[in-house]
């Protein structure tokens, strides 16, 4: 089937001077879009994490935007402070470390039977064969794939918290290590997608490109969202399993 393309908008700042004299009129300008932002990447987190605390930590970000933007650079104003806003909501939820001791632990055990099929095969593993290699039934490893689809694609676990920051945080520092680190994760992750199938592919695609919720794919390729959120996890824990192999491995 082929998948309809569906394109969102951020708000666009009430009109205004590019970067408000005033701390009141700079928040009235861009909470607009410090809520869009918050809501978009709430629809994606479990429900005990607050919209209210994203937004708090986005205006934090919206403030630290205003002291560090630099004109000079030739970038817009409402771009580095979109930046700097999904950047200190993204803070907040490392802080919490919402994901449970529990879940870590799940997905670590499968991430290491992924890796040994990895390192056996020279190729992603299937569904069938993790749960085979874990001793599971196939539905039973889907129940697992179900348990673990909060585990992120990048945590302290897999990185040390500055190597974390340089890359999802810092892309706006022209700095030698984050431009090698960047370039790096980069080129494990394009390998590594490029290996995922073809729904993986598609759901990676729709879910971090076009940021569409796992509901949104499941409309557009026809699928149920348990579905969707099966076929997402299990392409984050292939993901995270290659990323591993090379953070964690000597070379």
């Amino acid at each position: 089937m082929r998948s309809r393309a569906i394109q969102y908008e951020t708000p666009s700042p009430a009109p205004g001077p590019p970067i408000p004299c005033q701390t009141d009129e700079m928040v009235v300008q861009y909470i607009p879009l410090i809520k869009y932002i918050a809501q978009r990447l709430a629809m994606r987190l479990p429900s005990h994490i607050l919209v209210e605390d994203l937004i708090s930590s986005g205006v934090i970000g919206l403030m630290d935007a205003v002291t560090k933007f630099d004109p000079g650079k030739k970038v817009e104003f409402k771009t580095y402070a979109e930046f700097r806003i999904r950047g200190a909501m993204l803070d907040e939820l490392r802080s919490l470390d919402w994901v449970p001791r529990s879940v870590r632990q799940k997905a670590t055990h499968v991430e290491k039977s992924m890796l040994h099929l990895l390192k056996k095969q020279g190729r992603p593993a299937e569904a069938e064969e993790v749960a085979s290699e874990l001793g599971l039934s196939l539905d039973a490893y889907y129940e697992l794939i179900k348990e673990l689809n909060a585990v992120p694609l990048l945590d302290r676990e897999m990185l040390r918290q500055e190597e974390i920051d340089n890359i999802l945080l810092d892309a706006e520092e022209n700095n030698p290590f984050h431009l090698s680190s960047l370039k790096e994760v980069k080129r494990i992750l394009a390998e590594a997608i490029n290996e995922l199938t073809s729904k993986e592919k598609m759901v990676i695609s729709l879910y971090y490109y076009e940021e569409l919720t796992l509901k949104e794919i499941g409309e557009t390729l026809g699928l149920t969202e348990s579905r969707i959120c099966q076929i997402h996890t299990q392409a984050i824990l292939k993901l995270r399993t290659r990323l591993k192999r090379h953070f964690k491995e000597p070379a």
